[in-house]
């Protein structure tokens, strides 16, 4: 490729790459061809972070040159080629921390796997320097963190270059009935990188198409009931959503205190298992927090063991075994795969046993949404200081804030009372009911795991009608419970991925990460997405 061409496309895209990054082009030999070795393959592609640390120690690269060449393929394929549109905000200081984390290195001083890596995080995550946290929102837009949200202060500790922002589905997909996922009023729509036409998923939709086209090595979403499975597993992801409280939520735009976390999003087990020890700890200012005391580890790369699966009793989600025929051969695939491993399968009927919690879950959100966003904005560098006033502006700016969808669950959740009002605490004690439904029903079938598909094959992104159905999803039981939950990938139908999940009671994340680890190391399901435009092309 000719690289002042690539230089052009990527300015005339709306990437501005820093005087001390065209430095870096300029002079490091690795970096030829911008974003692409002359094989015409990224040379970052599917990388691991084994690897991008065993090529840092060996000089064989640095993390300046990394970040770079991430910077390129941003360039190159996210705002430019295929216009995957998954990163809303670079960090202007990406290439200076990686010099920083380079000068320690050759010190002598290495911080643990995360040195030198760069990492992409959601646009709902505070971040104490000169990028936005908007969640997406036009309404939001100036509002620059007086400091970094907890987890972000971790990742700068671990050594991690904070690559920049992604975009994601506006206000974490609590904004309409009939959003699209991947669309924001600030960064417009993400698409899936392996069929451009199809949505990624949401809301973490930037983070899992980011990480899918190797954008970066790794990235975090946030979830409150699929946020970051559903766009992991349509992405091709390993998606982790912790226990509730394993990682800390100050310093990130809220739904709900009870369902709320953030959390890792990569291409394998190992990188997620990475990041989620490097981002737990206990946090003043999230009291939920305390209660991981004891129980959280900063390294869970010992409980990956290809041989975990011998003699787990994991329940198979019974609704899964009919649907569309494609995506239960592939369930039924995966089965056999695990009893070949040495697990023992037992049906279970988790989603009928919890179906009619969904109206108390909504309520909770909705109560929970007001009263979290309101203190947010309490203190936030931005115009908007109440969820009233979020709901003005986007009336007042209605052609930009609200093109193809309007507002009804910011409204909705505006007329709920406080967190005194008995529709919500009895809405919160049924939910909650969920932890012990699960509990009792794993203990009583004695499982390590609950499984199934994590959610039905991309839609079609349709910016009119909004987001459709297209059969199973997994993700309420672990949500409304504040479990873990992780998925895996299990193969494509039509070259869309489909994901496999695994979660069990809470703060069980080191025999699922186990578990997961096993299934991955057997099946060998991640497949790089191939941008295609459509199914036909």
């Amino acid at each position: 490729m000719n690289r002042r061409l690539f230089l052009r496309t990527g300015s005339l895209a709306g990437l501005t790459l820093t005087t001390a990054g065209l430095t870096a082009l300029d002079n490091t030999k690795s970096l030829k061809d911008s974003a692409i070795n002359q094989q015409g393959r990224f040379e970052l592609e599917e990388i691991t972070i084994d690897e991008l640390q065993q090529k840092m120690k060996s000089g064989q690269t640095s993390s300046v040159t990394i970040t770079q060449l991430y910077l390129n393929r941003i360039a190159l394929i996210d705002k430019a080629g295929p216009t995957i549109n998954a990163v809303i905000e670079i960090n202007k200081d990406a290439l200076a921390i990686a010099a920083a984390m380079d000068k320690e290195r050759k010190a002598g001083k290495i911080r643990g796997p995360l040195h030198g890596i760069p990492v992409l995080i959601k646009d709902n995550i505070n971040s104490g320097d000169k990028m936005m946290t908007t969640a997406g929102a036009l309404a939001m837009t100036g509002n620059i963190a007086a400091k970094d949200a907890f987890i972000v202060e971790q990742l700068r500790a671990a050594g991690a270059v904070l690559l920049g922002k992604t975009n994601l589905s506006e206000w974490a997909n609590f904004r309409s009935s009939r959003s699209t996922s991947g669309w924001s009023s600030r960064g417009g729509q993400t698409k899936c990188p392996y069929i451009t036409d199809r949505n990624p998923s949401g809301s973490s939709a930037g983070s899992g198409a980011a990480a899918a086209a190797s954008l970066c090595a790794v990235a975090i979403g946030t979830e409150t009931d699929g946020s970051i499975v559903s766009p992991a597993a349509v992405n091709g992801l390993v998606g982790i959503k912790p226990t509730v409280g394993l990682w800390s939520r100050s310093g990130i735009i809220p739904i709900s205190a009870t369902q709320d976390t953030a959390g890792p999003m990569a291409r394998t087990v190992r990188d997620a298992a990475i990041l989620l020890g490097a981002l737990t700890g206990v946090d003043s200012k999230d009291a939920v927090t305390m209660q991981s005391e004891g129980k959280y580890h900063k390294d869970y790369t010992g409980f990956l063991d290809a041989g975990s699966l011998k003699g787990k009793r994991i329940g198979i989600e019974k609704m899964h075994l009919k649907g569309n025929e494609k995506v239960v051969t592939l369930l039924r695939q995966a089965m056999a795969l695990m009893e070949r491993q040495g697990a023992i399968l037992v049906e279970v009927e988790i989603l009928k046993s919890i179906a009619e919690l969904g109206d108390a879950e909504f309520t909770v959100l909705q109560y929970e949404f007001k009263e979290g966003v309101n203190s947010y904005l309490a203190t936030a560098n931005c115009k908007m200081k109440s969820l009233q006033d979020v709901i003005d502006f986007n009336l007042q700016n209605e052609s930009r804030a609200m093109p193809y969808f309007k507002q009804e669950t910011l409204i909705s959740s505006q007329t709920k009372g406080n967190l005194d009002t008995k529709e919500y605490t009895d809405a919160l004690a049924k939910s909650l009911s969920s932890r012990t439904l699960i509990g009792n029903l794993m203990k009583e079938q004695q499982l390590d795991a609950v499984c199934g598909v994590t959610n039905g094959l991309a839609c079609c992104i349709d910016l009119i009608n909004g987001d459709y159905d297209t059969g199973f999803s997994f993700s309420t039981p672990a949500a409304v419970a504040g479990f873990p939950h992780i998925t895996v990938p299990m193969g494509c139908v039509h070259e869309l991925p489909l994901g496999i999940s695994f979660f069990g009671i809470a703060y069980t994340e080191p025999a699922l990460l186990g578990i997961a680890y096993a299934y991955e190391q057997a099946s060998k399901k991640r497949n790089k997405p191939t941008f295609k435009a459509d199914l036909l092309k």
